[in-house]
C-alpha cells in the first residue's frame, strides 16, 4: 500500500508457512494477470464448482496440470465441460520453485520429480466471494504449497492441522504477495473468510482477487 510507514516484512506466521509480502512486482503481476485470463476461456476454462453434498463454492475455478474436484484430480474436466485440462507451463512450475527458494531460501532440487510443481489452481473472488477452511489433501507429495495473489486484498486464515477452527492466524494478502505452506503446516487448514473489493492496484486493471496455488501432485 502506498505511503506505508514502514514495509511489510517477510514472517513465519507457523512452522513452514511463510508470508513474503510484495514478491511479485508490477511487470510480473501484469504477465500472471494475462495469463490467468487465458486460461480461464474455454475450453476448460473457468467453472463453478458444486460440493458432493449440493453446495456451490462462491469462488470460480480453474485448473492447470490436472483437474481438481472436489475431492480429487483427473485429466479432465470431469465436473465441466469434459474437456481435457490445460497444462502446466514450464515457466509457472519454475516460478513455484522460485516461491520456495523466496519464502525457505532453499528449493526442491530440480532433478527430483517429485519437486516438479505440475498441478495449478486458480481461484477468482469477486467481492462477495468467500472460501471454507479446508486442508489441501488430495496430493501424494508433501512438497510445499505456493500461493501467490493478483488484485483485491483478502484476509487469509491460516489455522492447524487438526481441526478448522482455532488456533488460527488472520493474515492480510495482498496483490503480488506470495505466501508458502509446507513441512509441520503442509496438512493446515485454512480459508478466504473475506475479500476486500477495490483494494487492488489500479494499473493492474482487476476487478476482484484472483489466487494462483501451485502443487506438486506426486500422482504419477
Amino acid at each position: 500500500m502506498d505511503g506505508e510507514l514502514f514495509p511489510r516484512e517477510r514472517t513465519l506466521i507457523a512452522p513452514g508457512a511463510v508470508h513474503v509480502p510484495d514478491w511479485l512486482g508490477a511487470g510480473r503481476q501484469g504477465e500472471l494477470l494475462a495469463a490467468c485470463r487465458a486460461w480461464a476461456r474455454p475450453p476448460a476454462g473457468l467453472r463453478t464448482v458444486r460440493t458432493p453434498g449440493g453446495g456451490v463454492m462462491t469462488a470460480r475455478q480453474v485448473c492447470l496440470g490436472l483437474h481438481w474436484y472436489p475431492y480429487g484430480y483427473a485429466r479432465t474436466v470431469v465436473d465441466g465441460d469434459g474437456a481435457p485440462v490445460k497444462p502446466m507451463p514450464a515457466w509457472l512450475a519454475e516460478l513455484g520453485r522460485e516461491a520456495v527458494a523466496a519464502a525457505y531460501g532453499d528449493a526442491p532440487d530440480p532433478s527430483d520429480p517429485a519437486a516438479a510443481y505440475d498441478i495449478a489452481l486458480i481461484n477468482f473472488y469477486d467481492g462477495d466471494s468467500r472460501m471454507g477452511m479446508h486442508r489441501d489433501a488430495e496430493e501424494k507429495s508433501a512438497a510445499p504449497v505456493v500461493s501467490l495473489s493478483l488484485g483485491d486484498t483478502c484476509v487469509f486464515r491460516f489455522g492447524n492441522t487438526a481441526s478448522r477452527g482455532r488456533p488460527y492466524r488472520d493474515v492480510e494478502l495482498r496483490s503480488g504477495d506470495l505466501f508458502v505452506f509446507g513441512g509441520a503446516s503442509r496438512l493446515a487448514y485454512h480459508g478466504v473468510p473475506k475479500v476486500l473489493p477495490g483494494t487492488g492496484p489500479r494499473d493492474l486493471g482487476l476487478t476482484g482477487r484472483l489466487n494462483i496455488t501451485l502443487r506438486v501432485g506426486g500422482l504419477g
